[in-house]
This record gives C-alpha cells, sequence and structure tokens, in this order.
C-alpha cells in the first residue's frame, strides 16, 4: 500500500473524460521486452520477547526513526497500522532483486533487534484488533470511506501483510510474453498463487474458516475498490472503463481534512466538475486508491500472495512468480495449465469469482487448484536456472514444493496444526518469532 501522497498540489488545467481515457490507456501498460522485476515486502512487526502483546507506538516510533538514519537501496514505508515494506528497485535479474531485498531486509532487522523488534511474516494479524499508527489526511480518508462497507478495510489498512511482485508488462506483440496473455494469466494463474502461499487462517485467536484472511478482507472490502475489471482482449480500454468508473475515495485539499464523496465516480466527477474539477493529479492521486489483486502501473503488480513465514520465505513466491511469467516455455505451461481454471471464475471478475474465492477459502485443499499448482511449480523449477537462479533459490523452491504443493497443504495448514496441537509436518521454517495459541503455546512461524 505504499501508494502514499503528501498532499495536495497547484491548481492545474480539468481533465476531460476523454483525456482521462487516453492518458490512463497510455500510462498503465508500458509494453516492451520483460526485462526488470521487482518486489514490496510487507511484514508486521511484533515484541520479540512477547509477541502477543501490541508494540506500544512510542517503541514504533523510536524504532522507525532509527530506520530512517540507515542507508538502503529499497524503498521503506510505514503502513497505517505501523507495518513495514520495503519496495525494491526494479532489478535486471532475478538474484539482483533477491541481493537487494535480503541486505535491505538484514540491516532493517538489525536496528530492530536493538529495539527488542522483530518481522512477523503472516498475512493477516492473528492477535490484534486494527489500530491506526499513522494518521495522516490519506488514511483518515479511506478509513471513513471504507468503514461505509463494514469493517474490513480497517483490517486491510492495519492488520494485513504480502508480497506483492512487480512484473513488466510485456510485449505489444501477442504470444507467451504478450501484455494481452500476461494480463489473462495474471487473473488466473493470481488465484493458484493465493491458494499456494495462504498464509493468514486466524483472526482474533480464532480461525476464521478462511486460509486467506487477508484476502477475505479484500474481498470484503468490495469491487468498485478492491476488484479488477471485466477481462477484455483490449486491457488498456477495461482499465480505463475501470478507473472512470470506480468510486471517488476523496477530495484533497491544502486546509482540513479531506472530503469523502459518497457515490461519487470519476466519470461522474469529470462530468459535474463538483466540489471542484478533478486535474491529472486528481487521476493519478485516484488510480492509487484501487486494490485490485493485479493492477497495472505501467508494469503489473500482483497483489493476491499473503506475507510468508520465516526471514526468507518471501523468495519463493517472487521466483515462482518470475518464472512463470518471465521464461517462455514455463508461461506457455503455466497459460495451458490454468486455462481450464477460467470457467469457474464463470466471466466474473477477481477476485469476487468463484474460483478466488474457493482458493482463499480452502488453498490448495480444493483438488483443480492443488493439480495445477503441481504444474505450475514443476515448470518454475525447471525454469529458474535458465534465468540464472542460485542453487540456493530453487532449493528452496524445491522445498516448498515438497512441504506444501505436492501433499495440497500452504503454511497456514500449518498454522491451523499448531492451533489444534496436531503439529503436522514436523519440519518448521526459520523464524523471528512465534505465535501462540488461545492456550498459551508457542507455534513457531
Amino acid at each position: 500500500m505504499s501508494d502514499s501522497v503528501s498532499g495536495c498540489t497547484e491548481p492545474r488545467p480539468a481533465v476531460t473524460e476523454a483525456e482521462v481515457e487516453a492518458l490512463v490507456r497510455g500510462i498503465c501498460f508500458k509494453t516492451g521486452p520483460p526485462r526488470a522485476l521487482g518486489v514490496e515486502v510487507e511484514w508486521l512487526v511484533q515484541e520479540l520477547q512477547k509477541p502477543q502483546l501490541p508494540v506500544a507506538p512510542e517503541r514504533l516510533e523510536a524504532a522507525y526513526a532509527a530506520l530512517s538514519t540507515i542507508p538502503l537501496r529499497s524503498v521503506l514505508t510505514v503502513e497505517p497500522g505501523g507495518q513495514l515494506e520495503l519496495s525494491s528497485p526494479p532489478a535486471a535479474s532475478l538474484m539482483e532483486c533477491i541481493g537487494t531485498v535480503s541486505a535491505d531486509l538484514d540491516a532493517v532487522r538489525a536496528i530492530l533487534r536493538e529495539h527488542d523488534l522483530g518481522l512477523l511474516g503472516i498475512g493477516h494479524d492473528p492477535w490484534h484488533a486494527p489500530r491506526r499508527f499513522l494518521r495522516e489526511p490519506r488514511y483518515d480518508a479511506m478509513e471513513t470511506c471504507l468503514d461505509r462497507t463494514g469493517p474490513a478495510g480497517r483490517a486491510m489498512m492495519c492488520t494485513s501483510a504480502s508480497v506483492q511482485v512487480c512484473l513488466d508488462a510485456g510485449f505489444e506483440e501477442p504470444g507467451p510474453l504478450g501484455h494481452v496473455r500476461r494480463w489473462w494469466l495474471a487473473h488466473h494463474l493470481g488465484a493458484v498463487l493465493l491458494a499456494a502461499f495462504a498464509n493468514s487462517p486466524l483472526a482474533g485467536h480464532r480461525p476464521t474458516g478462511w486460509l486467506s484472511t487477508r484476502q477475505l478482507r479484500w474481498i470484503q472490502i468490495g469491487a468498485g475498490r478492491a476488484g479488477a475489471p471485466a477481462l477484455d482482449v483490449d486491457p488498456r480500454g477495461a482499465w480505463a472503463r475501470h478507473v472512470l468508473d470506480a468510486p471517488v475515495m476523496c477530495v484533497r485539499r491544502d486546509g482540513g481534512p479531506w472530503s469523502v464523496p459518497e457515490g461519487l465516480t470519476f466519470r461522474e466527477w469529470t462530468r459535474s466538475g463538483s466540489p471542484r474539477p478533478p486535474t491529472r493529479d486528481d487521476l493519478g492521486y485516484h488510480m492509487t486508491t484501487l486494490f485490485p489483486p493485479v493492477r497495472p502501473r505501467g508494469h503489473l503488480e500482483l497483489r493476491m500472495i499473503d506475507a510468508q513465514p520465516g526471514d526468507d520465505g518471501w523468495i519463493v513466491p517472487l521466483a515462482v512468480t518470475a518464472a512463470l511469467f518471465d521464461d517462455p516455455e514455463a508461461a506457455e505451461t503455466a497459460y495451458r495449465a490454468v486455462k481450464p481454471l477460467a470457467e469457474r471464475a464463470m466471466s466474473l471478475p477477481a477476485p469476487h469469482n468463484p474460483l478466488w474465492l474457493d482458493a482463499a477459502r480452502y488453498g490448495l485443499a480444493d483438488r483443480e487448484l492443488h493439480e495445477v499448482a503441481v504444474v505450475c511449480f514443476a515448470a518454475a523449477l525447471r525454469a529458474l536456472p535458465r534465468l540464472g537462479a542460485g542453487t540456493e533459490v530453487t532449493d528452496a523452491v524445491a522445498a516448498y514444493q515438497d512441504r506444501y504443493v505436492n501433499r495440497g497443504r500452504c503454511p497456514a495448514d500449518d498454522l491451523l496444526d499448531r492451533l489444534r496441537g496436531t503439529d503436522f509436518p514436523r519440519s518448521r521454517p526459520r523464524s523471528t518469532g512465534g505465535i501462540p495459541t488461545p492456550h498459551g503455546k508457542d507455534f513457531r512461524t
């Protein structure tokens, strides 16, 4: 959610409806050979000694002040509930991306340890109710807007964390690496990635009935704010229409709180010019308030993967996703594997369709998603050496495939097993903290 804009800019000419469509078409899909890769890793911040206790705001402030003094190649931002996010610079290779983010995470963890704090890789806070840490006009307006659809918005803002993989949009021309194919693939393979990496089955110390509670919160926010457009052979046109017809979250102003209109789409705003005519800056800001599972920002931002357990758990979804999109052979295999899943989507946009709902609720216990995941992980493993992946990366993906994918499991299943006291399988990833059950047992993540 690292989309914060500090405030308003000087008044500029208003944009018309036609200008909005042209601008969106021009800026949201930058086509060309897939050459760059990026990742955004979000983490919950916890007390190292007693992770079930909330971190006092003053302790977070002191730790974040210290973090602001260290040099990092990635951009470090703080989320509304105090979560930390590292956003890598565009990398020319998978190993470059991993090396940059790993070094930055080492530096961040070292500072946090000095404050007796650590990072927790899980998609949704298993203990705490949403609590705002940041008080900024953007998040005040966001909270007001999202509260209209229920409590899911506050949970998304304050208690969720993810691994977001950023890929080039792809070639203008058709084919496995063409932008039309990659857009379609992202909305179907995305459900498989969601299921394979689901890691948020708990809220308020209890199972929610969903293996990805984080994705459930996005679904509950509603299609206008957190849904994708209908899939179309013209992704640019589909996204431009979606942007125009999406509700405006807020109208910024320099003094006082931002206004939060109800039921006003950007298209209607351009036509009415009220409460003031929208500008190009307003359009850019509006697009940062839309949270579909795949967001075009020149590149494609895949937003459906839960934060992962262990210090290095984020590397596996990054590597698998990069392989299945950027290696032509793996991309073709993934496309053929997920094609039958399109029927389950029933032509409804993600994530508000049966395919995505089943992926979030059941993970790889869903037979068809399991079968597709097995094929896709095998294809990714074959492709990773062609992308220059090191042995430690391919070994991590192979271990994940054996531990979870081949068995029809995901990290959320481990958390539920530990909660129930069954503890299967017994091997556990490396940890920076633990998740206690309501009965006081400590279950390492």
